[in-house]
């Protein structure tokens, strides 16, 4: 059974950082590619970063210099380190893992940016 579990949301202020874990089971995380994805209320889900097996990485403009994707595939581990963090960051964020046409989501963590 595929389970991602994430962790490490919270409330922030504005400026702050803020690093979000997501640990895989029941899959070969390695060959995984992984992302962090996020959706505000009343918005449509977004892509926030990816990594591949292989350690490429990609960001939208939107948060391209402020977050950063990293894996451990010894931990089978994603992170997502979000720095100089802004109230439009906010938003429940996702991980995901996606191999062969098989997507796998986490149920979500709450990060909210505010003073």
């Amino acid at each position: 059974q595929v389970q991602l579990v994430e962790s490490g949301g919270g409330l922030v202020q504005p400026g702050g950082s803020l690093r979000l874990s997501c640990v895989a089971s029941g899959v070969i995380f390695r060959v995984y590619a992984m992302g962090w994805y996020r959706q505000a209320p009343g918005k449509q889900r977004e892509l926030v970063a990816t990594i591949t097996p292989g350690g490429s990485t990609t960001y939208p403009d939107s948060v391209k210099g402020r977050f950063t994707i990293s894996r451990d595939n010894a931990k089978n581990t994603v992170y997502l380190q979000m720095s100089s963090l802004k109230p439009e960051d906010t938003a429940v964020y996702y991980c995901n893992a996606r191999n062969a046409g098989r997507v796998h989501w986490a149920q979500g963590t709450q990060v909210t940016v505010s003073s």
